[in-house]
């Protein structure tokens, strides 16, 4: 059962997804948020596995609630479900900690693929969006942190390209034959020897969060609008 948590500010958008995610019996949707702020309250009472939020929203809008819901250190995830799919908000989006990014044209089957991949640490980008605008950000962050790998041990430069190629913590261990708790150690070390010197969203993007490009396909249910 993956538990979810909704933030929308309209009320019909929100009973709309509740019933699209609830024909799924293995999704539960255990409450829903009008703005940021009664989002972050939910998330702190809750504690959902993934929260679903818009991204325009009157005051704290779903950039700033995906961050400071990060800063919490919960384990609830964030997709951001939007009617943009520009490179400019899609970036912006990854970079504030966000685990998901599904654009209001996609598909149900879209949704529910995007709630079980974050549920499981894994990072959705919706089929619409080009394969071309996902590696874009990849070398962005790949050309800052490489040029910064000299703060790096050996070891840890090993597990940065690693990283950066998009493979996982289990991979990365087997590859090195090191301990998974290694490979861990040495990614939070990198995340605080980089972030003096560079931007930290991008990093903790590049190095904790790993993005798998998908490729665009069709469908022709929506969700809703």
């Amino acid at each position: 059962m993956v538990t979810i948590a909704l933030a929308d500010d309209h009320a019909v958008v929100r009973q709309g997804l509740r019933l699209l995610l609830e024909s799924d019996p293995e999704f539960v949707v255990v409450g829903e948020a009008a703005d940021g702020n009664e989002a972050l309250e939910l998330v702190k009472r809750r504690k959902p596995q993934v929260l679903i939020v818009d991204l325009v929203m009157p005051g704290m809008d779903g950039l700033e609630t995906a961050r400071r819901v990060a800063r919490l250190k919960s384990d609830t995830r964030v997709v951001i479900l939007t009617m943009y799919g520009d490179q400019a908000y899609l970036f912006d989006a990854l970079a504030s900690g966000a685990a998901g990014y599904v654009v209001k044209e996609s598909s149900g089957a879209d949704l529910f693929k995007a709630v079980r991949d974050v549920a499981a640490d894994r990072r959705y980008l919706s089929p619409l969006l080009s394969e071309t605008l996902t590696r874009r950000y990849l070398q962005k962050s790949r050309t800052i942190l490489l040029k910064l790998s000299p703060a790096l041990t050996t070891r840890e430069r090993k597990v940065l390209q690693l990283v950066l190629e998009g493979e996982s913590s289990f991979d990365i261990g087997a590859r090195l034959k090191i301990k998974l708790s290694t490979v861990e150690s040495d990614i939070r070390s990198m995340v605080g020897k980089l972030g003096a010197n560079a931007n930290r969203d991008v990093i903790r993007h590049a190095v904790k969060r790993r993005v798998s490009p998908k490729r665009p396909r069709t469908s022709s249910k929506k969700l809703i609008n």
